[in-house]
């Protein structure tokens, strides 16, 4: 029985993936988030430095369309930053179906897939801006963008802490730990189809992680550390094999610290 030599063995999943048009894998998965982790970073750095820059301006309790519009950039940018790294698989397992697919180039179908998912976290950035500037009216954040109320700080973490138990953060989890399934389930073709299926994983993903997002305002929008530890946290639960038990896991930590934050 004659071995099959190694390049004439089929390219595995993984290997099919990482063949994908490399430029649109480079711009989307390196370039664009470190454009935004650049920004977030020079951003953050001058609103707890010498906040002589855009983050001053913002630093305001006089909120009129330039300053919402500029908020609204902020988050949509630390979105960006912070769900895009984690949308990975789904990127590179659709380039290597797109590319296999032969009806065209591949590259503007992965960027309009890319640009539904982005949509959808650009829309959730309004959301955020809209209560941000209505607990900034409430002088429940400071102008440092950062909660005035331990009440406030405990809640989001016990509203974040239960959400990670309800049967639509497991539906949604599912679906963001398995994007192959995901698209052999819903594959559309075309650059449209592939816009579609994006909103749609977006969707999900969002389904999956706004609570956690809302915690940004318990540690402070801006700060670095909470920044990072959540695109860390939300990496690991989307792409860790620990399925449901991460999330029951996260869930009581997060409960816990909320019931801490409440009676210290």
């Amino acid at each position: 029985m004659t071995v099959p030599a190694p390049s004439e063995r089929p390219p595995t999943i993984l290997e099919s993936a990482l063949r994908c048009d490399r430029a649109p894998a480079v711009v989307l998965l390196v370039l664009l988030p470190a454009v935004s982790w650049m920004w977030i970073i020079v951003m953050a750095r001058d609103m707890y430095g010498p906040m002589t820059g855009a983050s001053a301006w913002m630093m305001t309790m006089n909120w009129d369309m330039q300053h919402l519009l500029l908020l609204w950039a902020m988050w949509a940018v630390m979105m960006t930053g912070m769900m895009l790294p984690s949308a990975s698989p789904l990127v590179l397992l659709y380039g290597a179906g797109a590319r296999r697919s032969g009806e065209g180039t591949a590259g503007r179908r992965i960027y309009a897939l890319a640009a539904g998912y982005l949509i959808v976290w650009a829309l959730f950035s309004l959301g955020a801006t809209a209560l941000q500037r209505a607990l900034a009216a409430l002088l429940l954040v400071s102008p440092m963008m950062e909660v005035t109320s331990s009440r406030i700080s405990a809640a989001l973490l016990l509203i974040a802490g239960a959400y990670q138990f309800t049967p639509l953060k497991h539906v949604c989890l599912r679906t963001c730990q398995s994007p192959l399934g995901f698209l052999m389930s819903r594959w559309r073709s075309g650059s449209s189809g592939a816009f579609r299926m994006g909103v749609e994983h977006g969707a999900y993903c969002l389904g999956c992680c706004w609570a956690l997002m809302l915690l940004l305002f318990a540690g402070g929008v801006m700060n670095l550390t909470v920044i990072a530890a959540l695109t860390a946290f939300v990496g690991f639960e989307k792409l860790a094999p620990l399925g449901l038990h991460g999330a029951r896991v996260s869930g009581v930590l997060l409960v816990a610290a909320g019931f801490w934050t409440l009676v210290r």
